[in-house]
């Protein structure tokens, strides 16, 4: 890169590493508190590292295996580039540290920001905020150095006479290390949502209903499960998904800056552009994290508002960084529309689902009214709820999507790869500010955990109501931070069915296509553009390829919704039983003579989690695969274009519908409509058991489903090309 502007970018990257380790090193010295904390504390720190040294074994398998069949398509028949293998595995490696590192601050912020809760609420609420942070920023911090370095080495030894086609090689070799990316997350997200949901569907039905007790009372034998999935699930699971979000934006956009400007001087600044709005967003998060804090007794829209001011001055102040970005680079000032856009889409969408999701708003209020009348109503409820939460948030993705093209087209629509470009680059705007946005996201399960540590030492009613307050906090701010995650999916997934196209290209000039017949005219494949590939492969909805391919995508997103949430009820029944049978035959647990064997549940989920994950995750490998060699490229169009819409809808109702019926379960025990031990409480209780892998294992997981798709099919393009049937 001879634009001196891009060492902004390792240079940020590295800014946010070094806040990360800063807020890691405040949140340390911070007190644990009581012998009971620190005990309750380690508990849960042990089961997270050893599921987590579990997990990565499988996944190690699996990515050696798939290293191995990349190598053999690069270095064999010569159907992709030699540098794939290894940027697969990088992105699956950085991918994995980003969650590691955020889990391994969570287990050791709860307790501390327990015994800062002890103090005062702002104080709870800066320890988990700041340890959140840790997360947001060693997640865009790892993510903007390894997408520099790969550029380095990239450019360095990737060797091409056309300078031009040389930027379109590398950025396009570039997306493959987001495929890595975003199988590790999906394991992460899947693996860890299992084992969450399980653990906390033993703790509520029979720690909750059956016995009467809280599902964070010591004598609850899956409350260290249910804490240890926290941290798998919530953290380490998101922490992998977002990382994957933000590499993607940034790499497809990247992509089809290379291919739109092709032909113009300004192509290297094209690509640059989404890196350095990046590396903006990095400094502007880390004002915005320094400007959260609250009163004593604050109320849920307080704390909100105390949230919201760090993200909207970040978010605001990036406006203005973008159009520095544009100025510096050359580009057109239609840009800075496009990433406004993006941004604005975000916002609308997290207040969108704050909306449906907090209990501070009249959608979750009445959801926990209609537990007056049992448990189906509820259930029913909040099935409508979130059905109805899906019409606001599309309508927006589809102004996006619209205006961020349009801005970036200069308003001609006929620029089909300059309005493409614009809809990748408000999909990098909406992500910008992303060290902010996750970390008001990894600040719930820290907050929950601090909940539980709370009442599994027997501190005072003052503090668990703090506790209580930032818990119910962090179930809102977890479901915008899923919000954020499932609306830049939406304009990342268009943005990489462009990039496909680039890929193709590069495909049928190894194989040594030079030119295609579009119209009985002969063009010459590297300069064809998006149309003309669209016609020379029949994209249009009348192929029954396309059509097949719309509908193998459509069910992709349910069946996959349907093994992960039929893994969890398998994993839970075992929970169930295990949870009864020890109430059942160890006496005094009740009485708290005799202590649960915790270890008992943590295996149980460990296992269930590790069983279920795989066929879910490599489904979404095979099927493009499959899809490719049977359907062609206008197959694997239509399967992108279906998994992208059904998937983007059915991830938005299940994360709204989650996140409010636990939040209607919050606002019972806050002493509402009964207050605990209701029978509206017990109904209450039921629907959040049904919402849990709702909003925790197979909603979130939908997003990376969408992109991994999208980045599997970029990799083994070369593959279709080849030996398709159709």
């Amino acid at each position: 890169m001879n634009n001196v502007l891009f060492w902004l970018v390792p240079i940020c990257s590295v800014i946010a590493l070094v806040f990360a380790w800063f807020f890691f090193k405040g949140m340390m010295k911070e007190e644990e508190g009581t012998d009971t904390m620190k005990r309750i504390a380690g508990h849960v720190r042990k089961g997270a590292m050893a599921y987590l040294k579990q997990q990565y074994k499988i996944v190690g398998v699996v990515f050696l295996i798939l290293c191995i069949l990349f190598a053999w398509m690069a270095f064999g028949p010569g159907l992709q580039n030699k540098w794939v293998w290894v940027a697969f595995l990088s992105g699956g490696f950085f991918s994995g540290l980003a969650g590691f590192i955020g889990m391994k601050t969570a287990t050791y912020a709860s307790a501390r920001t327990a015994n800062a809760a002890r103090r005062s609420m702002n104080d709870g609420l800066k320890v988990a905020f700041r340890s959140g942070a840790v997360m947001g920023l060693t997640v865009v911090g790892l993510a903007l150095l390894d997408i520099s370095l790969w550029w380095l080495i990239l450019d360095e030894f990737v060797e091409d006479v056309n300078a031009s086609h040389k930027a379109i090689m590398i950025t396009t070799t570039m997306l493959t290390f987001g495929m890595g990316a975003s199988l590790q997350a999906l394991f992460a997200r899947v693996g860890g949502g299992i084992f969450t949901k399980a653990a906390d569907v033993g703790a509520d039905l029979v720690g909750k209903v059956e016995a009467g007790i809280p599902e964070d009372d010591p004598r609850n034998p899956a409350t260290i499960a249910d804490n240890v999935g926290d941290n798998v699930g919530d953290v380490a699971g998101m922490g992998a998904d977002l990382y994957e979000s933000y590499c993607g934006s940034i790499l497809a956009t990247a992509a089809l800056g290379a291919g739109a400007f092709a032909a113009s001087d300004l192509q290297l600044n094209a690509i640059l552009a989404p890196m350095l709005i990046a590396a903006f967003g990095v400094v502007l998060s880390l004002l915005g994290i320094f400007m959260v804090r609250t009163k004593e007794g604050a109320s849920q829209i307080q704390l909100l508002r105390s949230l919201d001011r760090g993200v909207n001055t970040s978010s605001v102040l990036i406006i203005a960084a973008s159009f520095l970005v544009v100025y510096l680079l050359g580009l057109s000032y239609w840009i800075c529309g496009s990433i406004i856009v993006g941004l604005i889409t975000g916002v609308i969408i997290g207040k969108i689902t704050e909306y449906y999701t907090s209990h501070a708003y009249k959608p979750t209020q009445e959801i926990a009214k209609s537990g007056e009348t049992g448990p189906a109503t509820v259930i029913i409820k909040g099935i409508g709820t979130g059905m109805i939460s899906t019409a606001m948030p599309v309508l927006t993705i589809v102004a996006g999507i619209i205006f961020s093209y349009l801005f970036a087209a200069e308003f001609d629509i006929t620029k089909m790869s300059m309005g493409l470009y614009g809809v990748g680059i408000a999909a990098v705007g909406m992500l910008s500010t992303l060290g902010i946005t996750l970390a008001t996201d990894a600040y719930g399960p820290i907050a929950d955990n601090a909940g539980g540590n709370a009442e599994m030492s027997g501190l005072g009613k003052e503090v668990r109501q703090r506790t209580d307050a930032l818990d119910a906090l962090g179930n809102t701010t977890a479901a915008t931070g899923k919000g954020f995650a499932i609306g830049s999916a939406a304009l990342t997934g268009l943005a990489l069915l462009a990039s496909y196209i680039e890929e193709i290209k590069i495909g049928l000039l190894r194989l040594g296509e030079t030119t295609i017949e579009v119209g009985g005219k002969a063009i010459d494949t590297a300069t064809a553009g998006f149309s003309d590939f669209m016609t020379f492969y029949n994209v249009t909805l009348m192929n029954p390829a396309v059509l097949s391919g719309v509908f193998i995508g459509s069910v992709m997103a349910f069946l996959f919704c349907g093994l992960t949430m039929n893994a969890v009820g398998r994993a839970a029944q075992k929970m169930v039983n295990e949870v009864r049978r020890q109430f059942r035959e160890i006496k005094g647990i009740m009485t708290g003579e005799a202590e649960p064997d915790y270890a008992r549940c943590v295996e149980i989920s460990t296992k269930g989690a590790q069983h279920e994950m795989l066929f879910p995750s490599l489904m979404a490998i095979i099927v493009p695969v499959i899809t490719g060699l049977i359907f062609g490229v206008a197959g694997v169009m239509g399967l992108l274009v279906g998994g992208l819409g059904s998937g983007f809808v059915l991830a938005i109702f299940m994360a709204n519908s989650g996140g409010a019926w636990d939040n209607a379960k919050k606002f019972v025990e806050e002493g509402n409509l009964g207050g605990k031990g209701s029978e509206t409480h017990k109904a209450t209780v039921i629907g959040d058991t049904v919402g849990d892998p709702f909003k925790d294992t197979s909603g979130p997981s939908l997003n990376i489903l969408i992109k991994l798709m999208s980045m599997v099919s970029i990799v083994v393009a070369g593959l279709t090309c080849a030996y398709s049937i159709l």
